[in-house]
This record gives C-alpha cells, structure tokens and sequence, in this order.
C-alpha cells in the first residue's frame, strides 16, 4: 500500500483500492518516517507469567507424558509450579504454539 503512494498514486485513491481510510494512511506513512518501518507495536503491558512458564515446562514435559489428557497436562503444572492455576484452555493454547505439532488429546482415551 505504502508502495503505491510512493509511487505517487493519490491517498485517496490508494484508500478505495486498499480499502482503508485516509487517516490509517497516514498514521502508517508517519509511523514509517519516524520509525523506518511500519510493523506492528509490541502489545503494551507486561509479560505473562503463567505463559512464560508454560513455554518453558511444556516442551520436555510432553516428551515424557505426550499420553496425557490437557486435564491432566494442567494438574501436573500445577503441581510443577506451586499451585499456579491454570485452565486447561491455557494448556491447549500453549501447546498449539510450541513448534513440533503436538497433538492435543481433550478426554481420556
């Protein structure tokens, strides 16, 4: 989109082709100018805890128990961490990001 601008194609223009508004064009052009770049902002506010934790139990956790159900998987974090609750939802969301694939298995087989 900023390709077209700078090639001199009118804002108004490449707004209606993008299907974007003018002021989102020049929000990304001054973000460009003052930064270099127009990728995204990291999201503000602070790293989580829980997730930081799960990324780092997970990986040799699953290599040793890849049978157990994401119930299962979230009891014994909890039990690796103190007590730290969370819900199975987090287990299965974190799993999903972790390279490799895992499979996610939701009830006892």
């Amino acid at each position: 989109m900023l390709a077209a601008i700078d090639r001199g194609v009118p804002r108004e223009e490449v707004a209606r082709i993008f299907s974007v508004s003018v002021p989102t064009i020049k929000r990304w052009l001054k973000r460009r100018r003052e930064t270099g770049h127009v990728e995204a902002k990291p999201i503000p506010g602070r790293p989580s805890v829980k997730g930081v934790a799960l990324e780092g139990w997970l990986p040799s956790h699953l290599r040793e128990n890849d049978d157990l159900t994401l119930e299962e998987h979230r009891e014994a974090f909890e039990e690796a961490h103190g007590g730290m609750a969370v819900s199975a939802s987090t287990v299965g969301r974190a799993i999903t990001r972790l390279p490799g694939g895992w499979a996610l298995k939701k009830s006892p087989g």
